[in-house]
């Protein structure tokens, strides 16, 4: 039996994994910035780290997965006038912040269903953890890694790499970094350009501000992981997660910050997916190149020739490694769409299937390269994950299982050991931990949807005509139902299933 060896990205090998309190695994990832809609390229990070959650549940570890909301402080180094994301959103949108952050954060939590993610053991969200930011600040200050100007606080980098390896995860050098960093407005109150904000200054507009020894202002984005990682997993835990274009600067800043404070890095293991490319760019805003979760469901994206069930997307990421890129086509999805129907339908006929005895005895072959092939699963999913090699070997199982519905090969031809194997390894592997379902009886979430849909235009369409007693009965027989509707400044409705 082999042992679970994840790649390490801070070393940069494959390592055995031993987590610090045997049978409990502490896992910490990057969750979403909620200032917009989620888009194919989130989807990546969160389907990969729920296949490691659930893996290590299936090896029988104890899981706390915490996933973080941040819903505030996502800038980038622009001196003092530097805003966070949701801040500039919601005035775009003519929202409070709060509102903006409840609208996205219940679409994320939409898209995570959709995907059959497991929910994390904590969400946390940077606001509501000003207080622990602040304290992790005052003890940086205290060591002497950090410095106000003008109300503001600055972490140093300069002093940092100096006694500790300073771009290890990222593989940067400080002096290129110093070289090569763009001159931004503001960075005059910086002792370095590589310098990366703790605390910042709220100029009177920021709409988002909190009382600090400092002046009232907002956290810089890296302090927030740091501050809650520590906070619900410990000074030092297992597995640190997210994607690859976190490692820097976000994730040198944290192993930095969380260091000074603790007096030892935070992170046995760092895991990092690699990106979704379209024409070989990374998914990204800056390209306008972003598919929406919506639009991806729906097909209303114009470079979508067909609308993709949220289990095909899934089943599409976990065909390639984690580490690998995948680049979007439509053809690479309606590849995956097929492909899924016929792993899922070998699924249904297995099931189905029930053993007897043969007369021809057992074919010994046969039963051998099948349970090889069952076994090599395990293998290939403690190879750090590699849910392609564990999908391509529940393939190869598929013509054999085919046989025997059509009776080709007497099922009794194999051992009933060896036919129990099968059965368990598709439930164990494509249900268990790859988390993947029907598209059929993932459809009636789908169908659920719609009719929510109804029921929320006949409660608009009796709002518009003032029959309140209608709008309010239909709100009110649906909270009991467990589904909240909640009304948007711009006329549309929203919901939330508890």
């Amino acid at each position: 039996m082999s042992q679970l060896s994840i790649y390490n990205s801070l070393t940069r090998e494959k390592e055995v994994f031993t987590p610090i309190t045997p049978g409990h695994v502490g896992l910490y990832v990057c969750g979403p910035t909620v200032s917009g809609e989620s888009h194919l390229g989130h989807a990546r990070p969160y389907i990969t780290f729920d296949v490691v959650n659930r893996y290590l549940q299936f090896l029988n570890y104890k899981v706390r997965y915490v996933r973080n909301i941040t819903d505030a402080g996502h800038f980038e180094e622009e001196g003092r006038d530097a805003t966070d994301k949701v801040n500039d959103k919601a005035k775009l949108e003519q929202l409070e912040p709060m509102e903006l952050v409840h609208k996205y954060t219940n679409l994320f939590h939409w898209g995570m269903r959709a995907f059959n993610t497991l929910e994390p053991s904590i969400e946390p969200t940077a606001t509501g953890h000003i207080i622990e930011q602040i304290s992790m600040i005052k003890k940086i200050i205290e060591k002497g890694y950090a410095y106000e100007v003008n109300g503001s606080v600055y972490f140093d980098v300069k002093k940092y790499a100096a006694n500790y390896p300073y771009g290890k995860l990222s593989g940067r050098i400080l002096d290129d970094l110093l070289e090569t960093t763009r001159e931004l407005d503001g960075q005059d109150e910086k002792r370095n350009k590589v310098d990366f904000a703790l605390w910042k200054a709220a100029p009177p507009e920021h709409i988002m501000r909190w009382e600090s020894p400092w002046g009232e202002g907002f956290p810089g984005w890296h302090i927030e992981c740091s501050a809650m990682a520590s906070k619900y997993l410990g000074v030092q835990f297992d597995i640190h997660g997210g994607g690859m274009d976190l490692q820097f600067p976000h994730h040198e800043s944290e192993i930095a910050q969380s260091t000074i404070v603790h007096d030892h890095a935070p992170v046995n293991y760092w895991m990092h997916n690699n990106m979704i490319t379209i024409n070989g760019k990374k998914m990204g805003k800056s390209y306008n190149n972003v598919i929406k979760l919506t639009e991806l469901f729906s097909g209303s994206h114009p470079i979508l020739e067909q609308a993709y069930h949220p289990m095909v997307v899934r089943f599409y990421i976990l065909q390639t490694h984690y580490r690998s890129t995948l680049d979007f086509s439509n053809e690479a999805l309606q590849a995956s769409e097929k492909a899924l129907k016929r792993l899922w339908e070998t699924y249904e006929v297995l099931k189905q299937l029930s053993y007897s005895p043969s007369n021809e005895g057992i074919n010994e072959s046969l039963n051998q390269d099948l349970i090889s092939i069952c076994n090599a699963c395990e293998d290939y999913m403690n190879d750090d994950f590699n849910t392609a090699k564990v999908i391509a070997a529940l393939f190869d199982l598929t013509s054999s299982i085919n046989s025997f519905k059509a009776n080709l090969i007497p099922i009794g031809t194999i051992t009933e050991a060896c036919f129990n194997l099968l059965q368990a390894t598709f439930k164990n592997y494509l249900e268990t931990i790859l988390g993947l379902q029907s598209v059929q009886a993932s459809s009636q979430n789908d169908a659920m949807d719609k009719v929510l849909q109804v029921l929320i235009t006949l409660r608009k369409e009796a709002k518009q005509r003032k029959d309140f007693a209608v709008s309010d009965q239909i709100r009110n027989q649906l909270q009991e139902a467990g589904v909240i509707l909640k009304d948007e400044k711009d006329g549309t409705v929203s919901y939330t299933i508890q």
